[in-house]
């Protein structure tokens, strides 16, 4: 590989056997390509790295900007007017008013697939850009806790009850800004900015001053199971 090998590249692969209740015991695998340096270089860096772990704070920083790869929810067979967004029609129209009126033209003497019609909706393949890293915390560390500069109340990162449909964050984890594509457990792709960031969002430092842990079922009104229990007292078992 040294002699001949100009693009060196690794395979990683997930442990999902850290997250309890996947029913997945397949890991995910993925091709990495190591850049840097010669190739014998890369190669020597390749295989430091064998059979080990890649810790989160290894690739990643505080405040800095990533994009998220990811398949979305997965609606189904969908219509135009959900998948689309078009126009509904009058009320009376004949056969159907959540329709496209007119496909095209008679010639061409096919339908252009700039028109909108009804098939698949969701489970697409996206890729998120520019989504800031607000925090990092590391397993059976003071960055795992949800404490902060102005809130120094002792609790998890995980709010009471457990993130619905995930449960209870125990390895390390990535606080981000926005939303992030897919349902739960769902696997993602994170990589670091393609391009230089310049901008003062992108530059901008972020001190968290309070981290919310109620319950995220219902509406949520404690942020530890202590609170709860001194406000509402003793209650039947």
């Amino acid at each position: 590989m040294k002699k001949y090998c100009t693009v060196i590249r690794v395979l990683a692969h997930t442990q999902v056997g850290k997250m309890k209740g996947l029913k997945q015991k397949k890991a995910h695998l993925m091709e990495v390509q190591v850049n840097g340096g010669d190739t014998a270089a890369k190669v020597d860096f390749a295989y430091s790295f064998f059979e080990k772990n890649i810790p989160v704070d290894a690739v990643f920083q505080k405040d800095e900007m990533i994009d998220i790869i990811g398949v979305t929810k997965g609606k189904g067979y969908e219509g135009v007017v959900t998948r689309w967004g078009v126009t509904r029609l009058p009320r009376k129209t004949h056969r159907g008013l959540r329709k496209v009126a007119c496909i095209g033209a008679w010639h061409p003497a096919r339908v252009s697939f700039t028109v909108a019609r009804a098939g698949q909706n969701g489970y697409h393949h996206r890729t998120e850009m520019n989504k800031k890293v607000y925090k990092l915390g590391k397993a059976a560390q003071e960055s795992h806790t949800a404490v902060t500069e102005y809130d120094r109340t002792e609790k998890d990162i995980t709010p009471m009850g457990g993130f619905p449909h995930y449960g209870v964050v125990k390895e390390d984890y990535l606080m981000i800004k926005g939303c992030c594509v897919g349902p739960k457990k769902r696997v993602v792709t994170l990589r670091q900015s393609l391009l230089k960031q310049t901008s003062r969002l992108a530059m901008e430092e972020i001190k968290l001053k309070f981290i919310d842990t109620s319950s995220k079922f219902g509406h949520g009104h404690f942020q530890t199971t202590d609170e709860k229990s001194k406000f509402y007292g003793r209650v039947k078992a």
